[in-house]
């Protein structure tokens, strides 16, 4: 099988790949560790109050510890 323009041995379009690279890259441009891809999923304000509600639950079984 003779190897197309652009193409590696298993079939990888190399041009295909660079250019979805570079598209991330532009995507991911200010977007922290992630990228898009997880910030659009994210419910900021969801995660603050489930931090929180977390936090205070902390606070209120610290001094249970080994009581039942």
């Amino acid at each position: 099988m003779a190897n197309q323009t652009n193409k590696t041995t298993s079939g990888t379009n190399a041009s295909q790949v660079r250019q979805q690279n570079a598209q991330s890259a532009k995507g991911a441009a200010g977007q922290g560790q992630f990228g898009t891809e997880f910030g659009s999923e994210t419910d900021v304000q969801q995660v603050k109050k489930q931090n929180q509600q977390a936090e205070s639950r902390k606070s209120q079984n610290a001094g249970n510890f080994g009581q039942q």
